[in-house]
């Protein structure tokens, strides 16, 4: 049959977009070459942010998505029922810390600068940040509470996305690998090429996360979205209440915001609904390179045990690694191509994908169908020079 909108990606944001889009009325599938939030969302801590993000267009996705999630989440409840729909939300908020005097006066000002525009960014003393965490370091400067951050699961978020998708008639089609488009009259887009055969369309998503890149080029508008990986550490179980937030150190935003292909690290620290630990985070471009390096494991554990001096005896029971989608200048791109008629984008939202998912497919959604949009869309758009300019560049031989 043929869809008003194929989605190529099963990640959390392929799944958020395909949901908004069914919840317009439309007919969507999703087709993705792995199985279901097996890729860069399985990879995820589930954050949903506003903590790490300076004044401007991410931020304000940003709070539009994570005013967004609850509302999301209940309305799958009701259609699926709690059990399908549970994806442990927790409104467990942020705590970032200084842990050098230099640090202080630079998390102060970014905190206030968050306050302009509408986050809950409460300056508290070391001793209070020691009560909000008990296990924290002593040697806490300066700490800013951040009660509207949250933490989600987000292969369970994803898997009810796409329950919903199905509830309302769509498809989600595992093991098919979609290589381009197929087009018509004026280049519009009218169906996708995939190793099953071809599958009509009126318009496809590209929401291929780190290779939303190679899909672009193989539509023939390519985008400048290229793989960033991230590790992460998974302790054994600790007592409830051993790390009560999301807790991360100021260099934390530096490393978000940065742009080197080179290791970067910094200390992140949260726990999940079964008391285990995660502790990141790293950031690297290696193009696809899967390997594990210990040493970036050591980095990080030494890390997290100099915040939290309680882990340093604390197994750890696994690592996993994923990529993340990295746009030069640090903004998701979303929205239809102009030089491919039918081709939508929604990708490169590098770590923030979990946070920022909820409110990119309501506002692809909204575009789609014509709607006015609750934030405004233009930073988003793909033909911005950091996106098109240095996709073509990139796609020159070398």
């Amino acid at each position: 049959m043929a869809y008003d909108v194929v989605v190529v990606g099963a990640g959390v944001i392929g799944a958020a977009c395909a949901e908004a889009l069914t919840a317009a009325g439309l007919s969507v599938a999703v087709l993705d070459r792995g199985a279901p939030a097996s890729g860069t969302t399985a990879a995820g801590e589930g954050n949903v942010l506003v903590s790490d993000k300076a004044p401007g267009p991410e931020l304000a996705l940003a709070q539009h998505s994570r005013r967004r999630w609850p509302h999301l989440l209940a309305e799958l409840r009701d259609l699926l029922g709690p059990r399908r729909a549970e994806a442990e939300w927790e409104a467990k908020g942020g705590l970032v810390v200084a842990t050098a005097p230099a640090a202080a006066g630079a998390l102060a000002d970014f905190a206030a600068a968050q306050r302009t525009a509408g986050v809950r960014a409460e300056p508290v003393t070391p001793a209070e940040a020691g009560a909000l965490e008990p296990h924290l370091t002593a040697d806490v400067t300066a700490a800013v509470h951040y009660p509207q951050d949250g933490q989600l699961q987000p292969v369970l978020a994803t898997t009810a996305l796409l329950a919903a998708v199905r509830e309302r008639g769509g498809r989600v089609r595992a093991g098919v690998t979609a290589h381009g488009v197929v087009t018509g009259a004026g280049g519009a887009v009218t169906g996708v090429r995939t190793d099953r055969g071809t599958v009509p369309c009126g318009a496809v998503v590209n929401a291929c996360g780190p290779w939303a890149g190679r899909f672009a080029a193989a539509a023939g508008a390519p985008v400048a979205v290229l793989p960033r990986r991230g590790l992460v550490l998974v302790t054994a179980a600790l007592p409830a209440g051993t790390v009560r937030h999301k807790v991360y150190d100021a260099d934390y935003v530096g490393a978000v915001a940065g742009g080197t292909a080179d290791l970067q690290t910094s200390t992140v620290v949260e726990a999940t609904r079964s008391c285990t630990v995660l502790i990141g985070s790293s950031r690297e471009r290696t193009g696809f390179d899967e390997t594990v390096r210990v040493a970036v494991l050591r980095e990080l554990a030494r890390k997290a045990a100099g915040l939290f001096p309680v882990l340093a005896g604390v197994p750890v029971i696994r690592a996993y690694g994923g990529f993340r989608p990295y746009v030069p200048d640090h903004l998701p791109v979303i929205g239809e191509d102009p030089r491919r008629p039918g081709l939508w984008h929604a990708t490169g939202h590098e770590g923030a994908g979990i946070g920022l998912a909820a409110g990119t497919g309501q506002l692809l959604a909204d575009l789609f169908t014509g709607r006015a949009p609750e934030v405004a869309a233009e930073p988003f758009r793909v033909d911005r020079p950091g996106v098109m300019t240095q996709a073509e560049a990139a796609d020159e031989p070398a």
